[in-house]
C-alpha cells in the first residue's frame, strides 16, 4: 500500500483520521500516524493487539509495528507480553501530570489563594517546578496600599531563596536539589540569601520536617515569605502556595495567621487532587504553628 492509498485508507475505518492535506499544510505524516496509533489505543480501553490496532488504522501490520516500536522506545507505549499485546505508556502519565500542574491547578487552586489573600491581605501566589526552574502560575495581589511586589508570573530561577521554591525542592531526592541548584547558580540577591548548597540542604531537610518553607528576606530585602507544598494522589509534590508579607507588618502574630492559612490551603487543595497522605499534613501544621 503506497502512501496516497496508506492515507486515504484511514477515512474508511471508524478510528481517528488523518487530514489528507496533513503534507500540503508541513505536516510530517509519520508523526500525525504515531499520534493516531495512541488515540486509537485509548480508544480502545488503554491496551490492544497489533492486528486490532493496524485495522483500525488502516495501515499494514509492518509499518504499525514499526510507529509502535518507536512510540515503546520513547516510553509512550509499552507492550504487554502476556498478552502480545500493546498498552498506553507511563510516559503519557507524565505529559499528563505537567498538564494538569499547567492548565488545571491554576484554576483549581484559585479558592484557595483567594482564601489565604481575604484572610491575611497580603500578596498570594501558585507556584510549580518545570524543568529546573520555577513558575509562578497565579498571583493575587495583597489588598494593603502598601503590598509586596513578588513580579510577574512566568519563570523565576531562585529557587533557592523563595518559600515556594524551598517548600518543593524539600521534596525532591538530594541528587536532584543538587543537580537543580547547581544548575541554576545561587544567586546572593540580598544579604541573606543563602548562598552555601549544603547550608540549603540543611534548611530543606527542616523544611521536610516541619511542612512549612520561610523566606526570611532572602528574595527581597524587607520582605518575608511562608510557603506550604501541594501534593497530587500519588502524594508526590506538584507545586506550592506561598504568601508574602512586608517587614513592617510580619510580627509573629501575623507570621503565625500567614503559616495557618497557608498551610490549611496546601492542604485543602492536596486533598481536592487526591492526596493520601492528610496525617502528615495535619502533624506539619502542628508543629509549624507552635514553632
Amino acid at each position: 500500500m503506497d502512501d496516497v492509498t496508506d492515507q486515504r485508507s484511514l477515512g474508511v475505518m471508524n478510528g481517528p483520521m488523518l487530514a489528507p492535506s496533513l503534507r500540503e499544510r508541513g505536516g510530517v505524516q509519520s508523526v500525525a500516524r504515531a499520534l493516531t496509533l495512541l488515540e486509537i489505543i485509548a480508544d480502545l480501553g488503554g491496551e490492544a493487539a497489533l492486528t486490532h490496532i493496524a485495522a483500525k488504522a488502516g495501515l499494514n501490520v509492518s509499518t504499525c509495528h514499526h510507529l509502535l516500536s518507536t512510540l515503546v522506545a520513547k516510553g509512550y507505549v509499552a507492550r504487554v507480553p502476556d498478552r502480545r499485546s500493546y498498552a498506553l505508556g507511563a510516559r503519557l502519565v507524565y505529559l499528563s501530570h505537567v498538564c494538569l500542574r499547567h492548565v488545571d491547578l491554576p484554576r483549581r487552586a484559585q479558592p484557595y489563594v483567594e482564601k489565604v489573600n481575604a484572610a491575611t491581605g497580603e500578596t498570594v501566589h501558585l507556584a510549580v517546578l518545570q524543568a529546573d526552574s520555577v513558575f509562578k502560575l497565579l498571583i493575587r495581589e495583597a489588598r494593603h496600599a502598601i503590598r509586596v511586589d513578588t513580579g510577574t508570573m512566568g519563570k523565576s530561577d531562585a529557587v533557592h531563596a523563595t518559600a515556594t521554591g524551598k517548600a518543593i525542592l524539600a521534596w525532591l531526592p538530594e541528587d536532584d536539589i543538587r543537580r537543580i541548584v547547581s544548575a541554576q547558580g545561587m544567586k546572593r540577591l540580598t544579604n541573606k540569601t543563602i548562598t552555601d548548597l549544603d547550608a540549603l540542604i540543611h534548611e530543606l531537610r527542616a523544611v521536610r520536617r516541619d511542612g512549612i518553607a520561610m523566606d526570611l528576606e532572602e528574595f527581597l530585602p524587607g520582605v518575608v515569605c511562608v510557603a506550604a507544598a501541594i501534593r497530587d494522589r500519588n502524594g508526590t509534590v506538584v507545586g506550592s502556595i506561598g504568601a508574602s508579607i512586608p517587614i513592617m507588618r510580619a510580627d509573629d502574630e501575623h507570621v503565625r495567621v500567614a503559616k495557618e492559612q497557608v498551610i490549611s490551603a496546601a492542604r485543602g487543595l492536596s486533598a481536592e487532587l487526591g492526596e493520601p497522605d492528610a496525617q502528615f499534613t495535619r502533624v506539619a501544621e502542628a508543629r509549624a504553628l507552635s514553632a
